[in-house]
């Protein structure tokens, strides 16, 4: 290799590419092209000739097959853009080489990443783990996936001992925004079956995630001078923190693990004569959904008992579903994945994603993915850290992936 997962990542993340949920255009933010013609350049440079970036801020390259097998075209994800949920403006990586346990002070900002917190830095004694200094995110999520698979497709470029299908490389903006595959040219793609590598644990490999709706709940107040309003004034705000009180704890975000859905109020906005509250539902079973909105539904009602003179309004809309209903159907992908894993040296984990993937929508826009780990933790904040060795694993995962398709055609 003339270049190594770790350059090549220390490299990506000082690159500015937050998104940014309150712009309409695609991909929300220009600078996200950065990082993508940098991409393209350097694909080109290893011999990908038809890495480009299109319009919307996708680059799509191929790594040709060297194999007179007929192969499904696989593809291997990755997002560009990190959180608006914390600056990503001049991040400062830092890397502490060898590292020997306990907990990691980041420079002078007063954050520290206690191993009581994350467990996980206890598997990493003597490697080389990668941080921020404390002021930024790090990236890792996505540019740690990216890292990756620009490594893996160099190698499989160098090295014509491993034998391999077609296999298309995408990387895409304004995935943290829940628009990441928007615009997405499938067609052009021209893939089977993919998939993202934005996983955190080494060794994890996730084919489930929440399905998820967008709930809006509109109400109307009675508004009424301050001065003249006894017994008349039905305030719109006042009636929304009532329904807010009342979302039992125990379907919240902060109250929920594991398997169990919940509903997460995100935006209050209104006056005294209306005001609106957006939530976000989320859970593993669509009927869990629907559960969740009438739960919801019940507690407008209830607490409008009280305001005679007002009403509401709740609507849904679909973000995504559990990639596993489509997943299942395709049990080769993820058998293929496990082994991979199980050849670079590691234990598959397979858990459901407490969360979404731009895997769920490819899968039900009919490219079924599956998700990898990429050997990210943290993600979204100042504590967000990787090793090197994580990400070594997962360009072997890669790799091993390339050649299973392959053996098994």
């Amino acid at each position: 290799m003339t270049d190594t997962v770790l350059s090549r990542f220390l490299r990506y993340v000082v690159i500015d590419t937050q998104s940014d949920a309150a712009s309409p255009s695609q991909p929300s933010t220009e600078k996200q092209k950065n990082l993508g013609r940098v991409l393209v350049e350097e694909l080109q440079s290893i011999g990908l000739a038809d890495a480009h970036l299109d319009e919307h801020g996708y680059v799509y390259a191929t790594v040709p097959a060297n194999t007179d097998k007929d192969v499904p075209v696989i593809c291997f994800c990755s997002h560009m853009d990190t959180a608006p949920d914390f600056t990503g403006k001049d991040v400062q990586p830092k890397l502490h080489r060898d590292y020997q346990g306990g907990d990691i002070t980041l420079g002078n900002s007063g954050r520290i990443i206690r191993t009581s917190d994350h467990p996980e830095l206890d598997n990493q004694i003597g490697n080389d783990v990668v941080t921020t200094d404390g002021t930024t995110l790090l990236g890792a999520d996505d540019k740690a996936g990216i890292a990756e698979i620009v490594t893996a497709a160099e190698m499989l470029v160098r090295d014509t001992s491993i034998p391999h299908g077609t296999i298309k490389l995408l990387f895409t903006p304004d995935e943290e925004i829940g628009r990441g595959v928007d615009k997405v040219d499938l067609a052009k793609l021209g893939a089977r079956f993919a998939y993202t590598m934005d996983g955190g644990t080494a060794g994890s490999v996730e084919d489930e995630t929440f399905s998820a709706d967008l709930l809006t709940l509109e109400i109307t107040g009675v508004a009424m001078h301050p001065g003249f309003a006894k017994g008349r004034m039905e305030n719109a705000i006042k009636i929304a923190g009532q329904i807010l009180a009342r979302l039992p704890h125990e379907v919240s975000p902060e109250g929920t693990d594991g398997i169990d859905g919940f509903v997460h109020p995100t935006e209050v906005t209104g006056s005294m004569e209306a005001a609106t509250v957006k939530l976000i539902v989320r859970d593993f079973k669509d009927a869990g959904l629907t559960e969740k909105r009438d739960m919801v539904d019940d507690i407008a009602r209830a607490v409008l008992a009280d305001f005679p003179g007002s009403s509401y309004r709740i609507s849904t809309v679909e973000q995504y579903r559990n990639m596993k209903q489509v997943l299942d159907r395709h049990p080769e992908i993820i058998d293929n994945a496990e082994e991979a894993i199980r050849r670079a040296g590691m234990t598959p984990r397979r858990a459901p994603v407490r969360g979404g993937t731009d895997g769920s929508r490819l899968s039900f826009m009919g490219l079924p993915t599956a998700n990898i780990f990429a050997g990210g933790h943290a993600f979204h904040s100042p504590l967000e850290w990787i090793s090197h060795q994580d990400m070594d694993r997962a360009v072997r995962t890669i790799i091993e992936i390339a050649k299973i398709w392959e053996e098994r055609a």
